[in-house]
């Protein structure tokens, strides 16, 4: 893991779509720092963010659906959420 995860958290949509497992390898995805379908620009700010502490956003684009991770800048806390639910 490249960051603490803190408290981590899902959506009942997310639990939902990935299922306990699918949000697991997601959220493993997003620790190690694959911060999945995202732009270079955003790449670059989580890069920044693991740097000066600011929050870090993944987004994973599945066969069933699109999913997303925010840690906040603290690291109290980690969501696992449909872009929906935002």
């Amino acid at each position: 893991m490249r960051f603490p995860l803190g408290q981590i958290v899902a959506t009942p949509g997310a639990l939902a779509l990935f299922g306990h497992e699918g949000c697991f390898r997601l959220l493993v995805r997003h620790a190690n720092g694959d911060w999945g379908d995202i732009d270079g620009f955003d790449r670059r700010e989580n890069e920044r963010a693991l740097r000066e502490g600011a929050r870090l956003f993944s987004a994973y684009d599945t066969a069933v659906g699109r999913c997303w991770i925010i840690s906040e800048a603290d690291r109290s806390s980690t969501c696992i959420l449909l872009p929906s639910e935002y």
